[in-house]
């Protein structure tokens, strides 16, 4: 009967910090910046990473990541807890990055000297990467992100479309294709799928 009162139960305790968080987003809603710093404090490093494997150079991540809370601080009000808190915030994450993009190209389609070389991170191809974030950071950056969002953060394909504006299809044909070139940069037999 010991054993019993041993025993945790983790859906409460799932319930309670889920709690504690939707206080904690709606007191931030509300003006008060140490909810948010907290709210800051427990997803950063999530969102950080995301941002790193999505964009694949610390630097640019680091921004996107300033711009992901900056917006989440703007847009609190807004946010109607319709999905968990990181969910929204993993939104606007891939939205700043997709934007940081956009306007990166941009700049190289009006640039008169633009050198579209320097911001090749993938220059020698010769190189097989050592080891998974390598070659992660190595994909094309379509199928990069599908991955990303899919095979690392658990988004379905349908919210992986909706937050890189691509059709469910493609989503589905990217991740395909992201595996496969994986499989082959890491050296590993898939099987038939």
């Amino acid at each position: 009967m010991q054993a019993e009162a041993t025993i945790v139960d983790f859906p409460d305790s799932a319930a309670r910090e889920a709690a504690e968080e939707f206080r904690a987003v709606t007191a931030a809603a509300g003006g008060d910046r140490f909810a948010f710093e907290g709210l800051y404090r427990n997803h950063v490093g999530r969102i950080h990473g995301l941002c790193l494997r999505l964009t694949g150079h610390r630097e640019t991540a680091e921004d996107c990541v300033q711009e992901t809370f900056v917006s989440a601080w703007r847009g609190l009000a807004r946010f109607e807890a319709r999905s968990a808190f990181s969910t929204w915030l993993h939104r606007i994450a891939v939205n700043t990055v997709a934007s940081r993009r956009r306007g990166l190209a941009q700049a190289l389609e009006t640039s008169v000297d633009g050198d579209a070389g320097e911001f090749d991170r993938h220059a020698n191809e010769d190189t097989p990467p050592i080891d998974l974030e390598a070659s992660i950071a190595a994909l094309p950056q379509a199928t990069r992100h599908v991955l990303v969002l899919v095979g690392l953060y658990g988004f379905s394909h349908q919210e992986a479309a909706d937050a890189l504006g691509i059709a469910v299809g493609t989503s589905k044909a990217q991740f395909h294709r992201a595996r496969h070139m994986l499989a082959a940069r890491l050296g590993l037999a898939l099987e038939s799928t």
